[in-house]
């Protein structure tokens, strides 16, 4: 998308009224932002809110923010406001380089244009370009690094002053610092409930160790009953034996197991990547990963949940299916997410889905009904398995 110089500043005869009615909105958004550094404020919620201010400062009649993803490769749109729906979702993913959003994360510098070729060559032609005269592009930085673009569509060509321009320039610098400090925030929450897990898995530990120890006196007891040749002793210490395994076998099994692997505090996605890549690096096992939907936006909790059904997931193709290759795919579906985990192992009756070769079914249904989700298993034997999750993404 070819640029146009910057605008000129207004006159130096300007009226001071006309230059104050910038001052007052630029002020309560400058300070709405620098409260939200220090404060749990929800990022992606104050950029709606400011969005609308900035369309007011600007005079113009449409805007909107755009993130970029966690893959670095594309921008998603986080919020608009004057958009057409219809565009809103067709421009709901774009490249990283897209036209002027991408000169403007290229070069850390404010861009402007009159021409939409790029857009329309992205996603086809729409009336709502017509109806645009100039678009002003305008990088989310922090410590140097863009990490976002916001949008200003305008009617009249010319007509963002200087003062404004520099203005937006603070403001970008300002929400990237925001922004910045609410991934912080996130990643520390995903470290906290990770911590939180190992330290039950810990704790579970604590409580087998005494289980096993119960167990050790139990055939010991057995043993000398045995050499006595007391057989009722010996069909009671065996009896109390194989309760005490049994109980630890039924409450630790699946909670060792969901905690092995620690989830990556970046989140879901990169944990996924590289829980994928782990697994075929300790099997003959081919791994394939398609993420559709990176700019899915889950609460810490869910990306839990979720990581664990993989990781459930694989865990049974490798041990008990001894599959050669697996795929998990990621989807969105309107408001809800869409996980499939496909692979071409020996299959199974899913009728008989509790035997103990796919105790593991058991664990991922439970931790789809925590995420309110529905998880579904089609399976025959010599055909693979395929397991779908698809749950309302918390908003």
């Amino acid at each position: 998308m070819s640029t146009v110089p910057k605008p000129a500043a207004g006159p130096a005869s300007e009226p001071d009224e006309e230059v104050g009615r910038y001052k007052l909105p630029s002020l309560l958004a400058l300070s709405e932002i620098a409260s939200s550094l220090s404060t749990g404020t929800d990022v992606e919620a104050l950029l709606g809110r400011y969005l609308s201010t900035m369309i007011r400062i600007a005079g113009a009649h449409a805007g909107a923010v755009r993130l970029v993803t966690p893959d670095g490769r594309h921008l998603r749109l986080v919020t608009s406001v004057g958009m057409p729906a219809d565009l809103v979702e067709r421009e709901r993913i774009v490249p990283i380089d897209c036209g002027v959003c991408g000169e403007a994360m290229g070069h850390s510098a404010q861009q402007c244009t009159r021409s939409f070729a790029a857009c329309e060559e992205t996603g086809g032609a729409h009336p709502f370009f017509s109806g645009c005269a100039e678009m002003h592009a305008v990088p989310v930085r922090h410590k140097g690094r863009s990490i976002g673009v916001f949008n200003l569509f305008l009617r009249k060509a010319g007509a963002l002053p200087a003062d404004v321009r520099t203005l937006f320039g603070t403001i970008g610098e300002h929400l990237g610092m925001a922004l910045d400090n609410a991934r912080l925030t996130r990643e520390n929450t995903r470290i906290g409930l990770v911590t939180e897990r190992q330290m039950l898995a810990n704790q579970v530990h604590d409580s087998l160790a005494q289980t096993l120890a119960y167990a050790r006196m139990r055939a010991a007891a057995a043993e000398s009953a045995l050499t006595a040749g007391d057989t009722s002793r010996v069909q009671r210490y065996l009896s109390e034996l194989e309760s005490a395994i049994e109980a630890a076998y039924g409450d630790v099994r699946g909670l060792i197991e969901q905690f092995r692997e620690p989830m990556d505090p970046r989140g879901l996605s990169a944990a996924l990547r590289d829980l994928i890549e782990r697994a075929g690096e300790r099997a003959t096992l081919q791994t394939e990963f398609l993420n559709r939907a990176e700019d899915l936006a889950l609460t810490p909790e869910q990306e839990v949940q979720v990581f664990h059904i993989v990781q459930e997931a694989l865990s049974n193709a490798q041990r008990h299916a001894h599959a050669t290759h697996v795929r998990v795919t990621i989807d969105r579906e309107g408001d809800c997410a869409a996980l499939g985990i496909e692979d071409d192992g020996e299959g199974f009756d899913v009728a008989r889905g509790g035997e103990p070769g796919h105790f593991g079914l058991s664990i991922m249904r439970e931790r789809a009904a925590r995420l309110g989700g529905e998880l579904k298993v089609h399976s025959q034997a010599g055909r693979g398995t395929r397991i779908d999750l698809r749950f309302r993404i918390a908003q």
